[in-house]
Order: C-alpha cells, then sequence, then structure tokens
C-alpha cells in the first residue's frame, strides 16, 4: 500500500527527555490524518523529525517512500509545510513572499501566486507587508506558501491557530476539497479537537511523547461513552422503579439520574414508558454523548469524560 509517512520506533530524546518515544505509524494517500495532543506531548518534534529537520534518536521515517534524513533534498519538491509560527520576510509584501517561495520551486507559474492568494483570501492583503499583518492573516500567508507549488502531501502544525471561526470554517473546506479532488495527504496537529472530529478520517493521540492510540473516525463514534440523562421531580421513586427494572440507575451532582447500559441508551422510549407506568413522569429525558475533547482528556487520564457508575 501506498504510505505517504512512515515511521517505526521513531524517537528523539534531549539529555535525560523523552520528548518522543516509540512512535510507529503510517498515513495513507488522500487522508487527513490528525496528530493530537496538549502542549509538550511531542507533535512538533515529530513534525520536525519528519521533515527532515532535526535527526532523530531512534528508529527511522520515510515521506512519499523516501527515507528521511537531514540535508535530503529528495522528496521536499512534492511537500508543502508548515511548522509552528508561519515564517516570513517581514519587510516584503505578501505577494512578494509568495514570489520568493514560487522560485524556491521550480516550475511552480508565475500564476501560483494570484491564485493561492485568491484561495486564501489574502488578494486584498497582496501589497501589505508581512509584518504588518493580524496573526491570522499571517497564518493564511504560511498556509498559502505551503500550497504555492500544488504538492502531494501536506503537514502542517496548528493550521488553524489565530483563525477567527469563519477562517476555520474555510480552511476546513479547502482541506477537504484538496483531499477529495487532487488525492493530497494531509498531516496535521491540533488542540481544537472539535474541529478535528468534523475534519479528519484518522486520529492519533500522543501524550508524553508516546503514541496512546489510533482510530478511525468510526472507531471514535463506538468508543465514545454514551449515558441516559433523566430529570425527574421524584427521583427516589424513579430510580426504585429503574432498579427494580434491572437498571443501574445513578445519582449525578446535579440530582438527575444516569443509566449507561445499553439496552436504556438505545431505547429511551422504554425508559419513559417505565417511569410513567411507575408514576414518576420525566420532566427531562436525553441521550448525552462524550465529545471528542472529553474523550481525549479520559484518555490521558485527565479530568473530563463522561464516567459510568
Amino acid at each position: 500500500m501506498n504510505w505517504p509517512i512512515e515511521t517505526e520506533n521513531l524517537g528523539k530524546r534531549y539529555g535525560e527527555l523523552r520528548a518522543v518515544e516509540g512512535l510507529s505509524l503510517r498515513v495513507a494517500q488522500g487522508e487527513i490524518y490528525a496528530f493530537l495532543g496538549l502542549n509538550g506531548a511531542g507533535k512538533t518534534t515529530t513534525i520536525r523529525m519528519l521533515l527532515g529537520m532535526i535527526r532523530p534518536t531512534t528508529g527511522r521515517a520515510s515521506v512519499l517512500q523516501t527515507p528521511v534524513h537531514v540535508g535530503n533534498r529528495e522528496p521536499w519538491g512534492a511537500v508543502g509545510y508548515m511548522v509552528e509560527v508561519p515564517h516570513s520576510y517581514p519587510e516584503l509584501t505578501v505577494a512578494e513572499n509568495l514570489e520568493v517561495a514560487r522560485r524556491l520551486h521550480p516550475g511552480t507559474p508565475r500564476k501560483a501566486v494570484g491564485q493561492v492568494m485568491e484561495r486564501l483570501g489574502l488578494t486584498a492583503y497582496a501589497n501589505r507587508r508581512a509584518g504588518h499583518l493580524s496573526h491570522g492573516n499571517a497564518q493564511r500567508l504560511g498556509i498559502a506558501k505551503a500550497l504555492l507549488h500544488s504538492p502531494r502531501l501536506l503537514v502542517l502544525d496548528e493550521p488553524a491557530n489565530g483563525l477567527d471561526p469563519a477562517g476555520i470554517v474555510e480552511i476546513r473546506e479547502l482541506m477537504l476539497e484538496l483531499t477529495r479532488e487532487q488525492g493530497v495527504t494531509i498531516f496535521m496537529s491540533s488542540h481544537i479537537l472539535a474541529e478535528v472530529s468534523r475534519l479528519a478520517q484518522r486520529i492519533g493521540i500522543i501524550h508524553n511523547g508516546r503514541l496512546l492510540q489510533e482510530m478511525t473516525t468510526a472507531e471514535l463514534e463506538r468508543n465514545r461513552r454514551r449515558r441516559l440523562i433523566i430529570a425527574v421531580r421524584d427521583a427516589q421513586a424513579a430510580r426504585q422503579a429503574l432498579v427494580s427494572a434491572g437498571h443501574a440507575a445513578a445519582f449525578a451532582q446535579d440530582g438527575t439520574l444516569q443509566l449507561g447500559d445499553a439496552y436504556a441508551i438505545d431505547h429511551p422510549d422504554e425508559i419513559n414508558r417505565l417511569l410513567v407506568e411507575a408514576g414518576a413522569a420525566p420532566t427531562r429525558l436525553v441521550v448525552e454523548e462524550e465529545d471528542l475533547e472529553a474523550y481525549f482528556f479520559r484518555l490521558v487520564g485527565m479530568n473530563g469524560g463522561i464516567a459510568h457508575e
């Protein structure tokens, strides 16, 4: 199978600090792979190793079927990237910055500069010095430079950082278009978990330098915890009716009842009927699902997530 990114036992140490350890992953052609982790988890260190910016302590990495080595320029004509803060020449205009980037990629036509500015909403800022751009537009310029030469692989470190909600939606739609219409592979790190759940086909979660879990979005849906929340005037009577029917009902801190068994979650209408017949009709009955952020914090052992009683 074609793996645009592949690592095996990849690791990086700085003295006693293990920034990344034993990282083995594969990113498939044409997919959006989201690399999630808290600050300091090892996301940017991994990206720098993938791009040949730093030398790994252990293991290996390949990009577009080419082994990555510091100083090896072979695959980079087909790779676009943005790592941490987007860099530009502050005294040059947006258009001039993009022209400099174009010349670094032989064969990229002049018209690509105008096309990428239009695509990223930068045309109105073409003659503005990069040093005078807002944070969000500086981010757009960084993404524009990564896209300028129509790469087959995009490696983006926090691409939505600094963008307003409308800008985040624009970048999301752009990335989906690139993968669906052009087959571009995207490897992106992010801490905006809700956005990732709308965008990525696969998700890898890194914590303290180690890959904790990889999953597809379908697997995420299966892994996320759900519970049935019941608000009722006579909570004690409702709980007794539920327990008598074989449901392990527990009180939450706000006084509502919670059910975690699959039958109750899949058949809230039956739970409602049971309580009505017991004389304890619910005033509110809703299935609550753990979001990606709560799932992430539960996985890394921090507060959050839906706990089953």
